[in-house]
């Protein structure tokens, strides 16, 4: 037998694949075609009608040897089609993983080449220059210090993502505020090389425990002033129903 007739055999055996899908307890639908995949071997396509698989296909690969009429089945295995609904492309967990994500409980070890941490013997610029030296000498001799400091890339990360976020100077509460988080009373500067830029809000009525920007700003400043009449709502003037003059009218009868 011929190669081209041995590839005409295979290609004419639809019925054949379609049967051995069958026998695998599949139904399958159309016949969606064949293609040569090599002298001795082709594959045939069906519709897939599997919950879930929409746009899926089957694929059955016959193959025969030269010269012989005999029919094998090479592999069966269900393949995406054009338009096929697919599962989102894989992302590794590391890159998965945002803020918000971590629960009481839960373990988050920072990489070994995390580039947001350096060695804690490394000089991270993280002091005032005119303190550095001093506050490294006296670190030293007691042996104070940590395994792990944030890198200048650490601070610069996080500093842009609190700068961009809720508590950032463009955010619509800061927009509209008449006065900024570094004139606050309730501003906890933060220490090292970000003093001058963030801190932490205190007022519990604000943005409490969180690090916001020191040109942040909301209507709790500790120098908003009182709204008139005392203790009235800060919309309105107070109202005093003391100076209303009660009229009573009779009606006629």
């Amino acid at each position: 037998m011929s190669v081209v007739a041995q590839t005409d055999l295979l290609e004419q055996a639809e019925q054949f694949a379609r049967s051995v899908l069958v026998s695998e307890g599949e139904i399958p639908g159309e016949h969606l075609g064949a293609r040569a995949e090599s002298d001795s071997a082709v594959a045939h396509y069906f519709t897939a009608q599997v919950p879930g698989y929409r746009g899926w296909q089957w694929c059955v690969v016959l193959a025969g040897a030269p010269g012989s009429s005999e029919i094998t089945v090479s592999e069966v295995v269900l393949l995406p089609g054009d338009g096929a609904l697919l599962a989102p492309e894989w992302v590794p967990w590391s890159d998965r993983i945002a803020s918000g994500d971590l629960g009481p409980g839960d373990l988050l070890a920072s990489p070994p080449d995390d580039p947001r941490l350096v060695p804690g013997y490394i000089d991270t610029l993280d002091v005032d220059p005119i303190d550095r030296d001093q506050v490294g000498q006296v670190a030293g001799e007691i042996g104070l210090g940590r395994d792990r400091l944030l890198s200048y890339e650490g601070r610069a990360e996080a500093a842009q993502r609190w700068h961009d976020g809720e508590y950032g100077p463009d955010s619509a509460m800061a927009r509209a505020a008449r006065f900024n988080c570094a004139a606050c009373g309730y501003y906890l500067p933060l220490a090292g090389a970000l003093h001058g830029a963030f801190g932490v809000c205190a007022n519990e009525y604000a943005a409490d425990g969180h690090v916001v920007a020191a040109d942040y700003g909301c209507g709790a400043h500790a120098d908003t002033p009182m709204p008139p009449g005392g203790q009235g709502s800060p919309a309105y003037d107070a109202y005093d129903d003391g100076a209303v003059e009660i009229v009573t009218v009779v009606r006629d009868a």
